[in-house]
């Protein structure tokens, strides 16, 4: 595989994995957590495992793609790879896009929450609008600026988030009630799935690995590894989570401060201390999310354009950044995070990543030959990604309203693909030019 990068600049195992780990434990364990409760009561931590049992499969797939396909275009590439560059790819692509922008509101409305939680309870649903628009509107200012002190912050951020996290495992494990963790106090086991795959969005951001291929050293090695640790390593801490959580803290005052569930459970094990440092690494790791998923989003949607899937005006540039991407990104999340509870949010979020992974993994199955993968764990893998998807849907808290949504956001990504073709006749364009 050839790599725009000398050994010296190139990333090894720790970095690529590290990456992996930063792209997942971003803002989505502080916004699920209090939802995955809700759902799975003493079972969550089974709930959290099902949701990386998803990931771990799917990995496997980008891992063999990753090495065979090396690109920054990493899950739009793979797509044109596999189904070539007719209609499906190009409406799971606009999907792609459209799921990262539920991301981002998932990360303000988390943001909001947080914030909020300092405020009188009375007045903490004002504030946390407040927050999301804020917070939104920010970090767009600063992206379209290009503020170099945001992004080299990120490393900084995640350690001390990992750090927050790993102490309040460790001081929280010494009190744990495993009572409140028998299966006596699990919910049915079709809620448990639906619990899972909910929190599924929970794992997005391992799929960041695959983006760094080009620049991995001993890529046939160190992918495949990287992408199996980073996983691995999250599955574990989740569930350390969400264990601590459940064993610290009644189900009933969990939900009733979902939306800044961790530092609620924070409270019981290390005081109003402990609640201050949970919510700010809370606020923390969702603004750099938020900063993350607006950088990379807006050159996603960029990349798409290029290739054919979003309208031409995405191809612009203005002040050499591509800033209408940007601001279209931005202004969607907005409206979501603001209109959408975070139940609606997590099941849209989830569904178009899983309906996105399950066609990874059947890619990959078609090109099994060329990356010398086992086709039967690809085919798994896309299996139990429609499953979950079919999960969730049926099993989940979805209300009619969610439904038609879900229904609106998938057939809304193939109408805008079949009616952007039939008005430009454009094809999507992978990135050697070939299929």
């Amino acid at each position: 595989m050839a790599s725009s990068s000398t050994d010296e600049e190139s990333l090894g195992f720790l970095s690529v994995t590290a990456i992996g780990i930063g792209g997942m434990v971003g803002g989505g364990i502080f916004a699920v957590l209090g939802l995955a409760v809700k759902l799975g009561h003493g079972g969550t931590p089974i709930a959290f495992a099902l949701a990386g049992l998803v990931a771990l499969i799917t990995s496997y797939s980008y891992a063999r793609l990753s090495v065979t396909f090396p690109s920054e275009g990493g899950t739009v590439e793979f797509l044109i790879k596999g189904f070539g560059s007719g209609v499906l790819t190009g409406g799971l692509n606009v999907l792609l896009w459209i799921s990262y922008i539920i991301m981002l509101a998932l990360y303000s409305y988390a943001f909001g929450g947080y914030a909020a939680s300092f405020f009188p309870q009375a007045t903490q649903p004002i504030w946390r609008h407040v927050f999301i628009s804020a917070i939104m509107i920010g970090f767009t200012v600063l992206n379209s600026l290009g503020a170099k002190f945001v992004g080299e912050a990120e490393e900084a951020i995640v350690g001390i988030k990992l750090t927050i996290l790993l102490g309040f495992i460790g001081v929280g494990a010494v009190n744990v009630d495993m009572t409140r963790l028998e299966p006596a106090s699990w919910t049915s086991l079709p809620t448990l799935l639906a619990g899972g795959m909910i929190i599924f969005l929970g794992y997005e951001g391992f799929e960041l690995m695959a983006n760094a291929a080009e620049d991995t050293r001993d890529a046939k090695n160190t992918l495949p590894k990287a992408f199996f640790s980073a996983v691995g390593f999250v599955i574990l801490l989740y569930i350390a989570i969400s264990l601590v959580t459940v064993g610290n803290l009644p189900v009933s005052k969990i939900v009733s401060a979902k939306d800044y569930a961790l530092a609620a459970a924070a409270e019981p094990v290390m005081g109003q201390l402990g609640f201050v440092i949970i919510a700010i690494a809370a606020l923390l790791s969702t603004s750099s999310a938020i900063n993350a998923t607006l950088y990379s989003t807006a050159r996603v949607s960029y990349t798409i354009a290029k290739k054919g899937e979003l309208p031409q005006t995405l191809e612009k540039k203005i002040w050499n950044k591509h800033l209408e991407g940007l601001f279209i990104t931005a202004g969607l999340g907005l409206l979501v995070a603001n209109f959408l509870d975070i139940s609606s949010i997590s099941i849209m979020g989830s569904t178009g990543f899983l309906l996105i992974f399950a066609a990874v993994n059947a890619a990959n199955a078609r090109l099994a030959g060329r990356t010398g993968s086992r086709r039967w764990i690809s085919i798994l893998g896309s299996l139990v990604c429609i499953f979950a998807f079919a999960t969730l849907v049926w099993h989940g808290e979805s209300q009619l309203s969610d439904i038609l949504i879900l229904i609106g956001m998938i057939g809304g990504a193939f109408l805008i693909e079949v009616v952007y073709r039939a008005f430009t006749g454009r094809e999507i364009r992978s990135k050697n030019g070939d299929n």
